[in-house]
Parts: structure tokens; sequence; C-alpha cells
């Protein structure tokens, strides 16, 4: 970490950030500090500098007043003592090239694989820019292939598209996107792990992207790192993924989870005297949340566009709390993942009736669009009579089409079971036909349960 700050008071020193206004610290609380004399000459967001007998540490400003302004320092526990300098360096900014793909970097974008110094490239961009004018973007219009049966079948994604992962912890969300990282549609992929285990960081990108290591930028801030870095990642790897996008390439950004990304953000308008609003979600939460996600999507005509997929870590497995009620009205559809599901051993315990994008149309052909509709509204008949069956209370040839049902239903959840270690499908419709086909050739499937 210190290499890393001390890398950007290195790059702070570069004449774009020269110097002009400075203040000295005030008031000192748990989680942030006051500075006077920098009101009149700050904006919020921007980055100060503190010296301090053991160095210069960075801090972002949080809140302005008339008379100072209230700073969150990046890494905590830094020595602050009243009357310490800060000085003002503006707006954090990174310039990534092509060079950083097949690293791991920290949020300020320092690397931590130790694989040596970033090269840096010309085009440096704020953390904190705006997204395209909607008139300007282009349309989306081009499905791609994820390789996830559930997925490509139920709700099948488009280049440029947003896309949800709603679960509870431990349904296997991580899991989810791991595979979903291998898909070959993109020419770069960005990937924000925000507030993961340290120890899975190394097990997700070594095992997982596999091949597409090579073309994969990955942005972590871990659980235990401060939530100024926690809220920062997620916003690095989206201007990361904006470069990649404005050079003409298809992207993949994936976010887990942006949950962690508005705890962290929690944590910093708490410190700082913001009120609560929702569920002790306090209002820049909801303000912060729209400006990240509509950042991703297509791009201008003539640039490429960034595919982002964002986890949704729902408290109590409720999908109406505020963050996935925020979210679900942003994004372009959404994967549910439930627990009951998992606990059967279905993988990926994705429900196909709650999971919908709203791009499929332009995914599925007019054929596929049918057929989906009539798988959905057979295991809608399974499911809703599910409780009918275990009593008994099922004869066979009283219902069409619920003997269909009971025949089909559980070989669609045999073919919609899926592992991570399993090669990504090519053809996930024909794999469904061939295992139907399959079954009546042998005379159906016995009636069971959930699958």
């Amino acid at each position: 970490m210190l290499n890393a700050l001390a890398g950007l008071v290195k790059r702070y020193s570069s004449p774009e950030f020269s110097v002009v206004h400075g203040g000295h610290v005030q008031t000192i609380a748990a989680g942030n500090y006051t500075v006077s004399g920098l009101s009149r000459h700050v904006r919020l967001g921007e980055f100060v500098a503190h010296r301090s007998p053991t160095g210069i540490h960075l801090g972002e400003v949080v809140r302005v007043e008339p008379d100072s302004v209230v700073v969150c320092p990046i890494e905590p526990g830094e020595p602050i003592s009243i009357h310490d300098t800060v000085i003002r360096k503006g707006a954090f900014r990174v310039a990534p090239t092509a060079s950083w793909c097949g690293r791991t970097i920290n949020a300020l974008g320092e690397p931590i694989d130790g694989l040596g110094p970033l090269l840096q490239g010309d085009d440096r961009r704020s953390i904190h820019n705006s997204a395209p004018p909607s008139m300007t973007r282009k349309r989306v219009e081009k499905g791609f292939s994820t390789g996830v049966r559930a997925i490509d079948i139920f709700a099948p994604l488009c280049l440029g598209q947003r896309l949800g992962i709603f679960a509870g912890s431990g349904v296997g969300k991580s899991t989810l996107l791991s595979m979903l990282a291998r898909a070959d549609a993109f020419d770069k992929v960005v990937i924000a792990l925000v507030g993961e285990r340290g120890r899975e960081v190394r097990e997700f990108i070594e095992d997982t992207l596999g091949d597409n290591l090579s073309k994969s930028v990955a942005v972590v801030a871990t659980s235990d790192e401060s939530p100024m870095l926690r809220k920062m990642a997620p916003l690095t790897a989206v201007t990361i993924a904006e470069h990649y996008r404005d050079q003409g390439d298809n992207v993949l950004l994936i976010i887990d989870s942006v949950t962690r990304f508005a705890h962290a953000i929690r944590e910093v308008a708490t410190a700082s005297g913001e009120p609560p609003i929702a569920r002790g979600y306090p209002a820049s939460v909801f303000t912060e949340l729209p400006r990240l996600l509509e950042r991703a999507g297509p791009g201008a005509e003539g640039s490429g566009s960034i595919t982002a997929i964002i986890s949704i870590l729902v408290d109590g497995d409720n999908h109406n709390d505020p963050i996935a009620d925020s979210t679900r009205g942003i994004l372009d559809g959404h994967i549910v993942m439930e627990r009951s599901l998992a606990e059967e051993g279905r993988y990926p315990p994705i429900n196909p009736l709650a999971s919908i994008s709203r791009l499929a149309r332009k995914a599925w052909t007019p054929d596929q669009e049918k057929l989906v509709s009539r798988l959905k509204a057979l295991i809608h008949r399974f499911e809703e009579t599910r409780d009918l069956r275990l009593i008994g209370g099922y004869r066979p040839g009283g219902d069409p089409d619920l003997d269909m049902a009971i025949k089909q239903v559980p070989i669609i959840y045999e073919v919609l079971k899926q592992t991570p270690s399993e090669r990504p499908a090519a053809d996930s419709f024909s794999d469904l036909a061939m295992a139907l086909k399959n079954a009546a050739g042998q005379g159906g499937a016995p009636a069971r349960g959930r699958g």
C-alpha cells in the first residue's frame, strides 16, 4: 500500500497537478478530518494530499462547507495532527493502455501482482467521468453466447447490455460470474472485485480466466481495505473499460459486487454526516449507483461497447431490498439465483421464470422465442402443481399440458445443470433439443420434484 501511495504522489507531482492551494487540518474525527482554507478551491470528489512527519497521505473531499472541507483518508489510521498542511491535488485519474491486460491492480491504479510497474498511457481519464449522451450512443443489436445454458436459453444477452445477477450470500454468484468471464465474444475483460475475500482473488484470476487472462485487467479491493478503496475500485474498473471501448474494443465489465460498492459509499457518507433515508442508506448511494451503471453500455458510433455483468448481494435473500430495487430498475435484465435450488443441487441455481433479459428478442430467433415461451409455460405448470403431486392428487391423462410438463421439465432441469469445470455450451438450444429427443426415444422421464 505504501508503494502504491508513493507512486500516486509521484504521479501527482507532474505539472498537470501542480500545487495551487493549500490549507490546514482543523478537526479530526474517526474516519475523516476537516481542513480550513480550501473551501473556495476544491470540489467534491477531488483528491488532497496531507503532509505529516511520516510522509504524504492522500484523501478525497466528501463534503464542502463555507469555512472547511471534510476529507476521508484513502487509508485509515494515518497519523494526523491539528494544523498539518493539506494541499489540493485535483481529480484522480488513470491512464490505461493495452499493456495493462494480464495485470492485477488496486483501486488506485497501481500493480499488486508483483510483475513490475505499469506503463502509463497518454489518455488520462478521471474516474468520475459521465456516461455518453444518450442520443449519441449506438443501438444494442447483436446477441452473443455466454456458454451458460440457463442464460442463453431463458435470458440471452446482447453486446452492450447491462445484466444483474441477484442472489444471497453463498448461493453461487461468484461461481456464475467466473463462468461468464470465459465468454469468447469480447476483445477485453475488466473485472472489479469489490469487498471480496483476499484468499479468493488469486483463485478467481488464475483458475477462472484461463486463456482470457491475457486480455483481462482485474481491479481488486478486498474486504479488509478502506471504504474509500472499495468505493473507488468499480470506478477505476469502468474507467479502464471506457478507454478500451473508445479504442473500438468490445469489453466485458464484471463487478462483484455492486452491493459492497453501495456499502462503501454508505460508510463514507455516514462518516461525513449524511443522514440515512432508506434502511440505513443515505441519498448519495442512490445517486452514485446510476452514475456508475449508466457508464456501461454501447459507445458512440464508431466505438466499441461495454457489456456489464453486475452481481447484487440481496440482504437476507430479500430481493426487494433498496439496493436490489434500485439496480433492477437501471439494468437491462436480471438473473435470479435461489438458495432453495442450490440446496437441491441445481447449479447454477437460476430461476428461469424469474430471470429476464429486456433485450432477449434481439438475441432469439422467432422460433426460439416461441419455444422459450412454451418452455416457461411448462415449467410454471410443473411448479404450481408440485404440492398437489406430492400428496398424490395427480392422475395421468386428465391434463395433457401437465402430463407433458411432468415428462419434460425434469429433463430441462438436467440440461440446465452446469459446473464451472464443464466446457461452455456451444449451442444451448441444440443441447436441449437433443436431450428431449433422447428422452422421447426412451419413453420419457419419471415424475419427480423440482429436479
